[in-house]
């Protein structure tokens, strides 16, 4: 094994306001597996977090609950600090953004922005609510999309076809808080010239992001870089900024500084020195984040701490995201599932386990199936795992609970178990925790066919001791795979110490076989997953009320889960003559590679065809489409997209995304004909 190393670990802040739900855990499960792992391989490794505790969400949720956004953000770091220790995530340090170190920490490193001349202030118009008295973040905006004209989308970007955009260019215009049309306002903003990183950040991110997110982040490099808007007017919670009384830092400012701000706090109750962890090359740093986060902890993170004189982070690893049942998680469908939720009908190591088997060190999202999580939980972790303990102890029992000897046949399959150290160990080392656990099973096959083979059940009637020495083989085996499987399943761990009266687990403990011992008595470790158990989970899912945890300016489901979108104005019957909408068949459909959501379709109109590119890709397999009837504007000007010209707009409902219904005419339609 190599020399000592010391670790410092991040996973992104949590957003105070709102519940930990499955997703989430992707990320805080990972991080808590591969923590565990570097100390039973006897590193110095630390993981910090705190709360995410700062901007307007909070400010709003607050105000609409009677409360302080203190005693809001006070209320939800109780509760993620229960769900987090409920589901076996052990932070050294799990802290608030909201904090002196954290407001002491950005003042520094702000100060070294106006410094060293990456500071600029200008005046912009912002949209502002007259009625709520504030400026109005884009994700306090809805309106029409400028590009595709889907109704009901966010002020910066466009979920039914990708387009961004400045959310003056939305018609329809509304706040999200309160419905009303927003006016535009002059307001004195603080920029960070990041294009004066340009030069470092380009080869930063070669070195410490994974090659994927590199490639994606020259979409962003190959150009000059935008001034970064880190300043909001009050009212704002968060931090003022010195010298600059009624604006306060914009969240993803302080919100890093977060990972630094709960070092500090630890240190000062550790007696460690926080510089030995963010100066100098001494001490690792590694992110986890999940990929819709990439943009600032890859530019704007490491240009913060470069300027400031503090050590980048070595590596920035980044996830996808969670589906479950094939599908984005879903309110209506009750899979959208909080972890409370889940901890209150089933234990974590069925999903610490489940997890462990569907993740790898690529962007690519995870699937939660529930079919398969129970096949997987059974079939495995039980039937393979567990069973193996269960037939082998509870027999070594009747033979008064003293491992033996381990026979010649025996060491074979423990010295194969040993030998697999190593590559279980890279294994873990480079997040490819589903290559791990598939080692980790075949060891446990192998431990099964043993026992099968050798018949013990017979045996034991005529030959007590070959009998013992056929299941102190298995134990072992069984021990040396728990071994393996503690970062995953810690508690589950901690009872099989228990079994063999043994200090806790290293990863060295592995190599060493326990002969000639009285166990203790057999404790339960694990049983069977039973499908009432999810069942209760999603229907109690239904009718809970979820936040979706996530940074500032992003969706604020508190203020729009019972908010549909602002009728628009009033307009003439004559204006309304000038749509031309027409009854459409799709002839043609194919999916854009180079894009996310675009689909490229082929459409009889009657008179011709068109070609239409639409953001229904999340939605549609293109060959389910060919064949249907659609209604489509007819007499839309041609508009020129990065992927080819779009000849008029299918009508469609929903919010976006998955949930997109194209709009079809009844039966007895035919293409060309016109929608009065």
């Amino acid at each position: 094994m190599s020399e000592k190393r010391k670790i410092l670990v991040t996973a992104a802040l949590p957003y105070a306001n709102g519940d930990i739900h499955l997703g989430h855990l992707v990320e805080y499960l990972q991080t808590d597996y591969w923590v565990r792992f570097q100390k039973m391989r006897g590193h110095e490794c630390f993981y910090m977090c705190a709360d995410d505790t700062h901007g307007t969400p909070i400010m709003i949720s607050a105000r609409n609950q009677g409360i302080t956004p203190e005693e809001l953000i006070a209320r939800n770091h109780e509760k993620h600090v229960k769900d987090f220790a409920d589901f076996e995530v052990e932070f050294d340090n799990f802290y608030s953004t909201n904090s002196p170190e954290n407001k002491e920490l950005s003042a520094e490193i702000y100060s070294h922005m106006e410094k060293n001349g990456h500071i600029e202030t200008r005046k912009i118009v912002q949209y502002y609510c007259e009625h709520d008295k504030m400026f109005l973040p884009d994700r306090f905006v809805k309106g029409t999309c400028p590009n595709c004209q889907s109704p009901n989308q966010y002020g910066d970007s466009c979920d039914a076809c990708g387009a961004t955009y400045s959310s003056f260019e939305m018609t329809d215009a509304a706040c999200v808080i309160c419905g009303t049309p927003p006016v535009e306002k002059e307001s004195e903003h603080l920029f960070f010239k990041l294009n004066h990183f340009k030069d470092f950040l380009q080869q930063w991110v070669r070195q410490h992001t994974p090659k994927e997110v590199a490639n994606k982040l020259d979409e962003w490099l190959n150009d000059d870089l935008k001034d970064w808007d880190i300043s909001r007017d009050a009212p704002y919670f968060g931090f003022e900024i010195p010298g600059k009384p009624g604006k306060y830092f914009y969240v993803w400012v302080d919100a890093p500084v977060g990972y630094m701000s709960a070092t500090k706090k630890w240190c000062a109750s550790s007696g460690r020195d926080f510089d030995e962890f963010w100066k100098g090359n001494e001490t690792e740093l590694y992110h986890f984040i999940g990929k819709d986060i990439v943009y600032f902890h890859t530019l704007f993170w490491p240009a913060m701490l470069h300027n400031a004189g503090y050590k980048t982070p070595d590596q920035v690893f980044v996830h996808g995201f969670l589906t479950v049942n094939g599908e984005k998680m879903s309110k209506s469908k009750g899979t959208f599932i909080n972890a409370r939720t889940y901890l209150n009908h089933l234990p974590p190591l069925y999903l610490r386990y489940y997890y462990a088997c569907k993740m790898g060190p690529s962007l690519d999202d995870i699937d939660l199936s529930f079919d398969d999580f129970i096949l997987r939980v059974n079939g495995e972790l039980i039937g393979k795992i567990t069973n193996l303990a269960s037939r082998a102890v509870q027999m070594l029992n009747k033979i008064d609970s003293t491992l033996g000897t381990v026979p010649v046949e025996g060491m074979e399959l423990i010295k194969e178990a040993k030998e697999k150290s190593e590559t279980i160990a890279k294994h873990y080392e480079n997040r490819e925790f589903s290559r791990a656990t598939i080692e980790i099973r075949n060891l446990a096959d192998v431990a099964n066919r043993f026992f099968d083979a050798a018949e013990p059940w017979k045996t034991i009637k005529t030959d007590a001791e070959k009998t013992r020495e056929t299941l102190t083989t298995v134990i072992n085996m069984f021990r040396m795979i728990t071994v393996y499987l503690k970062p995953i399943l810690p508690s589950y761990a901690e009872k099989v110490e228990a079994l063999f009266v043994e200090e806790p687990f290293t990863w060295q403990s592995a190599q060493q076989i326990v002969e000639n011992k009285k166990m203790a008595e057999f404790q339960h470790l694990a049983k069977r997953l039973e499908k009432q158990p999810i069942d209760n989970i999603v229907a109690d899912s239904k009718e809970t009320v979820n936040m979706d945890n996530k940074p500032e300016e992003t969706i604020v489901e508190e203020a729009v889960e019972n908010t549909y979108e602002p009728i628009a104005p009033t307009i003439d019957f004559e204006d309304f003559l000038k749509v031309d909408l027409r009854v459409a068949k799709i002839v043609e459909a194919e999916a854009i590679e180079e894009a996310d959501k675009l689909i490229r379709l082929k459409v009889d109109i009657g008179v011709e065809t068109r070609h239409i590119i639409a953001g229904i890709k999340k939605a549609y397999n293109p060959e389910d489409l060919v064949g249907k009837n659609i209604i489509v504007v007819a007499n839309l000007k041609p508009r020129k997209m990065k992927f080819g010209t779009s000849e008029g707009m299918l009508l469609a409902a929903g919010p976006g995304g998955k949930e997109v219904f194209l709009l079809s005419p009844a039966e007895g339609a035919i293409p060309g004909e016109r929608v009065h």
